[in-house]
């Protein structure tokens, strides 16, 4: 298995991989990321000045994926932690942290001094790697994402 950035060519396979977490889970369509417009041009929506994406791939097939960019509508210096989902059989293999860990690095060193997330109050497993990285809960949401159904924030301070 290899964490590497999106590709064209993979665009397809994590939007069907999101989307199949959302199915799987039974977690609300609206107001998340399952309906955001952009689900499936992920390759070229993360083509811009301070936002990667990265994905898990073993022999071709994409099994999941993370991001970072900065946060729509929020301070020049917040990024948020965007689009976290791994396949059933992925989980529990450790490669969530390395790929948000991944992602943390890049936002570092694009000078982005917090890191904002949010999350749906059922996802316990992330919610517990993410305090486990350092993220603390907070008490109401930032910037302007469009996910009204995400009733967990987060942040962590990165330097």
């Amino acid at each position: 298995m290899i964490i590497r950035e999106i590709e064209q060519k993979d665009n397809q396979q994590i939007a069907k991989v999101i989307r199949d977490v959302f199915e799987e889970l039974d977690a609300p369509k609206v107001g998340t990321a399952y309906a955001d417009p952009i689900l499936d041009t992920l390759y070229e929506v993360y083509k811009v000045d301070r936002a990667i994406y990265l994905v898990v791939e073993n022999e071709g097939k994409v099994l999941g994926g993370c991001g970072i960019a900065p946060l729509e509508n929020g301070e020049s210096h917040i990024c948020e932690l965007q689009k976290m989902y791994f396949a059933p059989e992925i989980r529990g293999t450790g490669l969530a942290k390395q790929i948000i860990e991944a992602c943390l690095q890049f936002a570092m060193e694009k000078d982005f001094t917090i890191c904002y997330l949010e999350t749906l109050s059922f996802m316990k497993a992330a919610q517990k790697l993410y305090a486990n990285l350092g993220f603390e809960s907070i008490s109401a949401p930032l910037g302007c994402t469009g996910h009204s159904s995400c009733e967990v924030w987060m942040t962590k301070k990165l330097k």
